[in-house]
């Protein structure tokens, strides 16, 4: 019988999957995993209703291959599973969604450091990468690098990447618009990229597949910026875009 109060409820139901989808699975490594799980659900559905409706060899069947395929899913998921699980516990991300209608100031003295640093290493084809971690688990970067906990500055960051110093091939980590660490070393993209694409370009994808990392490179060879973000590397040629671009994501920090 139609009840409007069960409609009213599948409705939120669908919505709440929804908003957990696209706040922490969309675009991500779990994404797999979410899909496996949802085929799985319904080869288990589909095996009851073969056995309510008395196709009890057909019923059989489905039923074990469900059992079979469930298995089979912890093993071949496996590293899925273990960053599903840490992103589930990331309290961060949790605050984050909670918190995302709220109003934030803008802080456009790091905004200004950070685009001007990048146009000028950018001109001079001073390569460079900078993390902005988001929805970002600690495990998933191999190495930090050394603490810095410093404010944000455009001379910082000049100095962090110029090719003398022991830093200036690692990763820089900004957290709460500060500079958190420099010489991070972050994993590399598995993923067949094109010829033109260094190794800060395959770390910058690596990051972002694996978490909800924000990561901007500057390429040493032709002095493009791009910005990676769930798997997906997007070059900017626009210094106002850059800047829209930045701003958004210093947001999110």
């Amino acid at each position: 019988m139609f009840s409007w109060v069960g409609l009213i409820q599948i409705v939120i139901i669908v919505g709440m999957i929804w908003v957990f989808y696209r706040s922490f699975i969309k675009n991500t490594h779990s994404e797999k995993l979410v899909r496996g799980l949802i085929g799985l659900a319904a080869l288990w559905v589909l095996s009851f209703i073969c056995s309510w409706a008395h196709l009890d060899l057909l019923g059989a069947f489905l039923h074990g291959m469900a059992l079979f395929l469930s298995i089979s899913l912890i093993v071949v998921f496996q590293p899925e599973l273990r960053k599903f699980i840490a992103l589930m516990g990331n309290v961060d991300e949790w605050r984050r969604v909670l918190k995302r209608g709220e109003i934030k100031t803008k802080d456009t003295k790091t905004l200004d450091a950070i685009v001007g640093a990048v146009e000028y290493m950018s001109s001079k084809r001073t390569g460079a990468l900078i993390v902005f971690p988001g929805t970002m688990d600690d495990t998933v970067i191999e190495k930090k690098g050394v603490l810095i906990n410093g404010r944000v500055s455009s001379e910082l960051l000049l100095t962090i990447f110029f090719n003398k110093t022991p830093l200036h091939d690692g990763a820089v980590i900004i957290e709460k618009n500060r500079i958190a660490y420099a010489g991070a070393i972050l994993p590399l993209s598995q993923n067949n990229l094109n010829w033109k694409y260094g190794t800060r370009h395959r770390a910058a994808l690596g990051m972002s597949e694996v978490s909800g990392a924000s990561v901007l490179v500057v390429s040493e060879e032709s002095g493009d910026i791009s910005i990676a973000e769930k798997g997906k590397i997007t070059k900017y040629d626009d210094v106002k875009k850059l800047r829209a671009k930045l701003e958004k994501i210093l947001l999110k920090n």
